[in-house]
C-alpha cells in the first residue's frame, strides 16, 4: 500500500509563492506516476499537475500553466509542486496522488483520478 503525506501548505498573499511537498512510502517511488489535485470549498476536485515516473513528462491544467511547476526527486521519494503568482482562485486543499502509470492531461482534466491519495494540505491565498 502506498502512503502519501503532503506538507507545505499555509497562508500566502496573492501574488506570492509556495512549495508543496509530498513524501511517498510503501512502494519503490520510481515506479509511481505522481500528481497533484485540488478541491476548493464548494467545488469538485480538479486536476492540477502530473509527472511521469522518471520526470520526463509533465502535464498541467490550463489554469496553472506557466505558474506552477511539478517536479520529483526519486532519491528522496518526494514530489513537489512549486506555485507562484498565486491568486485567490488557488485557495484549496491540495492532494498528492499516485498510480503506476501517468495517463494524459485530458484524462485527468475530465475527472480521472489516481489510485492512491494523501490526506491533503490546505493552501489559503489572501488578498
Amino acid at each position: 500500500q502506498v502512503q502519501l503525506v503532503e506538507s507545505g501548505g499555509g497562508l500566502v498573499q496573492a501574488g506570492g509563492s509556495l512549495r508543496l511537498s509530498c513524501a511517498a512510502s510503501g512502494r519503490t517511488f520510481s515506479t509511481l506516476g505522481m500528481g497533484w489535485f485540488r478541491q476548493a470549498p464548494g467545488k469538485v476536485r480538479e486536476f492540477v499537475a502530473a509527472i511521469s515516473r522518471g520526470g520526463a513528462r509533465t502535464y498541467y491544467a490550463d489554469s496553472v500553466k506557466g505558474r506552477f511547476t511539478i517536479s520529483r526527486d526519486n532519491a528522496k521519494n518526494t514530489v513537489y509542486l512549486q506555485m507562484s503568482s498565486l491568486g485567490l482562485e488557488d485557495t484549496a486543499v491540495y492532494y498528492c496522488a499516485a498510480e503506476s502509470w501517468v495517463r494524459s492531461e485530458g484524462y485527468y482534466s475530465t475527472g480521472g483520478g489516481m489510485d492512491y491519495w494523501g490526506k491533503g494540505t490546505l493552501v489559503t491565498v489572501s488578498s
